[in-house]
């Protein structure tokens, strides 16, 4: 028969190892990440979902994708230690490790070591594709990305400083756009509001390969030299908060995943690891430029 105590102490046991509906053991506190928003869509949520259960699995932390308003805002959140991982640009990522002292890049995709921009312009201008600079743009309406965006803005500049030894302001004979991202430069090419734009050329293949973009209206007219770009970045208070030698272990979980259905948010096929120093190419052109300080 069953005694008042001994139907106590079931309801307690109970308690304890019922998890009640929670998806998170109690206390464990949950790594918050971002990623620049370098594209227009309202999926990232969606996309990082897999990655994020993924890591958490891997590494017996709950992890959480906090989107970023924009380029800016997602090194804010970094430097306020607001999230303590990030998928960041080659500038912004030299950006969040200059107001972090101690944080680090720990991954980059195989490409990122050598990533580059296309200028696109509607086919309305003639323009065709060539190795050569193509100096007839300065006549045209162009359009950069976002102002933090380094395949959107920051490398194109610096090339285009390079080729005519004029800024953007000095060198277009119109007023320079910023369209926001990757995305909405090829949207304001191809309807002809803007003839010229720098993109980053992953986004402009995927965009045409997904039939978003007609390559015959928004043509490719001119490649850049390569450079660094989009990284991991670890905030040195993940050591603090889940133990001495996570970071570590984080950069292995990363660079160790084979699966494409958790590389698709990034989009990357590979990620490889990272050092700080492989941005220092970066820095010097963004303290050049005067981005950063």
């Amino acid at each position: 028969m069953c005694t008042i105590r001994s139907l106590a102490i079931i309801t307690i046991a109970s308690a304890l190892f019922c998890n009640c509906g929670r998806t998170e053991p109690e206390g464990l506190e949950t790594l918050r990440f971002t990623a620049i928003p370098d594209q227009t869509s309202t999926e990232l949520q969606e996309k990082f979902q897999p990655l994020a259960e993924y890591l958490g699995r891997q590494l017996g932390v709950p992890f959480q994708f906090v989107a970023a308003r924009d380029y800016p805002g997602s090194v804010e959140m970094f430097k306020n230690a607001d999230v303590l991982l990030a998928w960041f640009g080659g500038l912004t990522g030299v950006q969040a490790r200059q107001s972090v002292p101690g944080a680090r890049a720990i991954a980059q995709g195989e490409v990122d070591r050598k990533y580059y921009s296309f200028l696109i312009a509607h086919q309305d201008t003639g323009l065709e594709r060539s190795e050569e600079f193509p100096l007839a743009i300065a006549d045209l309406r162009f359009t950069f990305g976002s102002r933090s965006s380094t395949s959107g803005r920051m490398m194109p500049e610096y090339f285009i400083r390079q080729h005519t030894a004029q800024s953007p302001l000095e060198f277009f004979k119109h007023p320079v756009g910023f369209s926001g991202s990757h995305d909405k430069t090829a949207e304001l090419v191809e309807s002809g509001q803007y003839q010229v734009g720098a993109i980053n050329y992953k986004v402009y293949e995927q965009r045409v390969e997904s039939g978003k973009t007609d390559p015959k209206i928004c043509r490719i007219i001119w490649q850049t030299p390569p450079y660094a770009d989009y990284n991991w970045t670890a905030h040195p208070d993940l050591e603090k908060k889940f133990g001495q030698g996570f970071t570590d272990r984080l950069q292995q979980v990363l660079i160790s995943i084979d699966d494409p259905s958790l590389l698709a948010a990034l989009p990357r096929t590979r990620l490889i690891s990272a050092r700080n120093e492989e941005f220092n190419a970066i820095r010097q052109v963004a303290e050049e430029l005067g981005m950063v300080r």
